[in-house]
């Protein structure tokens, strides 16, 4: 293999890894599912805020959101399963707010 193809190959993985290190950004202590509020309740929270939700799903501990966010940017939003307090935001792998501990 020559040292253009290494380069060309190395440069295709983290193009291609890049997307996947996006998941997994958040992880929650949120305890028992139980005591989860729902995933209707966090979509009822973010459509009330103006988002315009895609899919939720768990991740980590955490709700994690893909949807658009009031100002038009689609994003990745993880919330607290117990409260719906919104943890993070991220696009594309780039965090664009992030609650201070």
């Amino acid at each position: 293999m020559t040292l253009a193809r290494a380069i060309a190959c190395a440069a295709i993985l983290v193009a291609v890894t890049t997307p996947a290190l996006a998941t997994g950004l958040m992880t929650c202590d949120s305890g028992d599912k139980t005591s989860w509020q729902s995933t209707d309740q966090l979509k009822d929270k973010m459509v009330a805020d103006g988002w315009q939700v895609t899919r939720i799903k768990e991740d980590g501990g955490c709700y994690e959101a893909y949807g658009t966010t009031p100002e038009g940017q689609r994003v990745e939003a993880y919330y607290d399963p117990l409260t719906l307090e919104l943890l993070l935001v991220a696009r594309r792998g780039q965090v664009l707010f992030k609650k201070e501990d």
